[in-house]
C-alpha cells in the first residue's frame, strides 16, 4: 500500500479518530526522539557513564534535578533519557535478528507443508512451549550480562512468535486466486513466497512488530532488574529500579521515575499497535 494512500484511506481516519491510538503515537514519537537527541536535550549527559559527585548525591526532584539524583549523585532525568536509548536500540536489533529468523521458515512451512511443516512448526512448538523470560533467563546464565548477550537472548526466544503468524497467513494466502495465477504461469517459488505472499503479510507483521516492541522492552527491564541485562554505569531502566528499590521509602524516586519511564515506553507501543491493527485492517 502507498504510505500516502494510507493516510487519506478510511483507515487513517478511523485511527484519527481514536484518541487513544493517537496518544500512543505521540508517546511513541516522544520515546524515540528522546532516545536519537539523549546527548543533546538531557542536562547532565556526563552522568549517562562512569561519573559520580557525592556532594550532590540523593538529592530529592527540584528546579536544578527534576527526577533527583542517586546515590552517587548522577541526575535521574539524564539517566532515564539515556536509558530509553538502551531500551530501544535492544528493542529494534531484536527485532531485526528475529523477525527474519521466524519469518522464513513460516513461509516455507506455510507454503511447501509435509515434512518441511513437521519439522519447522514442532521445533517451534518446542521453544513456545518454554515461557520467554525462562527461556531468556536459561540463555543469560551461561553469557555474560551485556547488551550483545541481552540481544542474543531475547532474540533466540522471540523468533517462534513470528513463525507461527506466518505459517497461518501463508497457509490461509496460498490457495488465493492471485498465487494460484502466478502458480500456473509458472513462476518460480521464490517469486510466489517473496512478491506474491509476503507483501500481503506486512501489515500484520508491523502491527505485530509495534506491539512486541513493547514486550521486547518490558522483557529487557526484567533482565536488568535481575542483574542479568545491561550492567552499570551504562543507564538501563530495569537495573536503575532494581537499584532504587533498596533504598525505598526514603529514596522514593528512585525507583519510580525509572519504573514511569518503563510504563510510558510500554503503553505507547501498545497504544499504537491496537491503533495500527484498526489502521491495517489486520486480525492477530
Amino acid at each position: 500500500m502507498n504510505p500516502l494512500a494510507i493516510f487519506r484511506s478510511r483507515g487513517w481516519y478511523k485511527f484519527s479518530r481514536n484518541k487513544l491510538s493517537v496518544f500512543g503515537l505521540v508517546l511513541v514519537i516522544g520515546f524515540v526522539s528522546l532516545a536519537i537527541l539523549a546527548s543533546v536535550i538531557t542536562p547532565f549527559p556526563e552522568h549517562a557513564g562512569p561519573f559520580v559527585d557525592f556532594a550532590n548525591a540523593t538529592k530529592p526532584p527540584s528546579a536544578v534535578y527534576w527526577f533527583g539524583t542517586d546515590v552517587v549523585g548522577r541526575d535521574i532525568l539524564t539517566r532515564v533519557v539515556f536509558g530509553y536509548r538502551v531500551s530501544l536500540e535492544l528493542a529494534v536489533i531484536v527485532l531485526v535478528i528475529a523477525v527474519p529468523l521466524g519469518v522464513v521458515p513460516g513461509l516455507i512451512a506455510g507454503y511447501f507443508g509435509g515434512w518441511w511443516e513437521t519439522v519447522i512448526m514442532r521445533l517451534t512448538d518446542v521453544f513456545l512451549s518454554v515461557p520467554p523470560l525462562v527461556l531468556a533467563l536459561a540463555i543469560m546464565g551461561f553469557l555474560k550480562p551485556t547488551l550483545t548477550n541481552a540481544m542474543i537472548a531475547i532474540s533466540a526466544m522471540w523468533w517462534p512468535w513470528y513463525t507461527r503468524l506466518l505459517y497461518n497467513l501463508t497457509r490461509q494466502l496460498k490457495n488465493e486466486g492471485y498465487v494460484t495465477a502466478a502458480e500456473v504461469v509458472g513462476a518460480p517459488h521464490w517469486h510466489v513466497l517473496l512478491r506474491e505472499i509476503l507483501p500481503n503479510c506486512v501489515p500484520s507483521l508491523l502491527t505485530k512488530m509495534t506491539l512486541d516492541m513493547s514486550f521486547v522492552i518490558l522483557l529487557a527491564a526484567g533482565l536488568g532488574f535481575l542483574g542479568l541485562g545491561v550492567q552499570p554505569p551504562t543507564p538501563e531502566l530495569g537495573s536503575m529500579v532494581a537499584e532504587g528499590a533498596n533504598y525505598l521509602p526514603s529514596l522514593w524516586w528512585l525507583p519510580v521515575f525509572s519504573g514511569f519511564a518503563i510504563l510510558i515506553a510500554v503503553l505507547g507501543f501498545n497504544l499504537l499497535g491496537d491503533g495500527l491493527r484498526d489502521l491495517l485492517d489486520v486480525d492477530l
